[in-house]
C-alpha cells in the first residue's frame, strides 16, 4: 500500500472516531439533567402503580364515592396543575444546580462518594427538608390569608390520591418544594447524582403519603410513622390542625404538640379508615 493510501485510511479512521466521540458526547446526559427529570418520571410511574390499586376497595382509605363527592377539583385539572408545576420546577432546578454547584463534598465523578458519605447526606437532607416543610406547612395553615389564597388549593383534595400529591398553588410549590429542595441539597453537600436518588426517593414518599391506599406489606408503612393514613388524618375533618410533618418523619409534630395519633379500622363496606384517637382542640 502506498504512503498516500495509508494517509487516506488514517484520516478516514480518525474522522470516524471523532464522529463517534462527538455522537457519544451528544448522547451524554448530565447528572444535573438526570436529577431534574428522573424524579418527574418516577412521580408518574409510581402514581400509575397506585392508581391501579385504587380501584380495589379493600385497600382504600376512602370509598370511591367519597373521592367523587368530597373532592372539589376534577382529576383533569389536577393533572394540568401538576404538569405545570413540574415544568416550572424543572426549569428552576436546572438554574439552581448551576448556581449552587456541589460536587458532593469534593468527590469527583471518577471517584464517587462512599455509601457511608451518601447515607449521611441522605439523612441530613431528610432532616433539612422535613424541618423546612413542617414549619412552612404549619405557617400556611395558621395564617388565614396564606391558607385561603394558596394552601387551600391542596386541600381541595379532601380525599387524596397518588398523582395529586403535588397539586398546589404555584407560589406554595415554590416555597415548599423549590426552596426546601435547594436547602436540603446545598446543606447536605450531596452531588447532583446523589440528589437524583434523594429527590426520586422523596418523590416516591410524597406520592405514597397521598395515595389514599393502605397496601399490606408496604415498606413505607413499616419504617415510617408518617404514611398514607397519618397524612390522611391531616386532610380529613379537623385534621388541618394536626400532622403537618412531611414527607419523612413525625418528629416535629411530636415536639411541637401537633401530633394526632390514629387507629386503622376496617370499614364494613371494605377498605380502611384512619380514625383519630384523641379529641381535637
Amino acid at each position: 500500500m502506498s504512503g498516500s493510501s495509508k494517509a487516506i485510511n488514517f484520516l478516514a479512521v480518525s474522522s470516524s472516531s471523532s464522529h463517534l466521540c462527538s455522537t457519544k458526547m451528544a448522547l451524554a446526559i448530565s447528572d444535573e439533567l438526570l436529577a431534574t427529570f428522573v424524579p418527574i418520571v418516577v412521580y408518574w410511574i409510581y402514581s400509575a402503580f397506585y392508581m391501579s390499586f385504587g380501584s380495589f376497595d379493600n385497600y382504600r382509605l376512602h370509598s370511591k364515592k367519597d373521592e367523587e363527592e368530597k373532592n372539589l377539583v376534577s382529576k383533569a385539572n389536577v393533572i394540568k396543575n401538576v404538569l405545570f408545576q413540574q415544568t416550572i420546577q424543572s426549569t428552576l432546578a436546572i438554574v439552581l444546580y448551576r448556581v449552587i454547584g456541589n460536587e458532593g463534598g469534593g468527590a469527583s465523578k471518577s471517584q464517587p462518594n462512599s455509601i457511608t458519605v451518601m447515607a449521611g447526606q441522605f439523612i441530613t437532607a431528610m432532616f433539612v427538608l422535613d424541618t423546612w416543610q413542617y414549619f412552612m406547612h404549619r405557617y400556611f395553615h395558621h395564617k388565614k390569608f396564606l391558607y385561603r389564597h394558596f394552601h387551600s388549593h391542596h386541600h381541595k383534595l379532601v380525599v387524596p390520591y397518588a398523582f395529586g400529591a403535588i397539586y398546589n398553588h404555584p407560589l406554595e410549590a415554590f416555597v415548599f418544594d423549590i426552596i426546601g429542595g435547594a436547602l436540603s441539597y446545598s446543606i447536605s453537600g450531596m452531588s447532583p447524582r446523589t440528589s437524583m436518588y434523594f429527590f426520586s426517593f422523596a418523590t416516591i414518599k410524597s406520592v405514597d403519603d397521598h395515595c389514599g391506599v393502605w397496601l399490606p406489606g408496604n415498606l413505607f408503612h413499616i419504617f415510617f410513622n408518617n404514611n398514607s393514613a397519618y397524612h390522611d388524618v391531616h386532610h380529613y375533618l379537623y385534621g388541618g390542625k394536626y400532622n403537618f410533618s412531611q414527607p419523612f418523619f413525625v418528629m416535629w409534630d411530636r415536639i411541637m404538640g401537633t401530633y394526632m395519633p390514629y387507629s386503622l379500622e376496617k370499614r364494613a363496606e371494605g377498605g380502611f379508615e384512619a380514625r383519630p384517637i384523641k379529641r381535637a382542640k
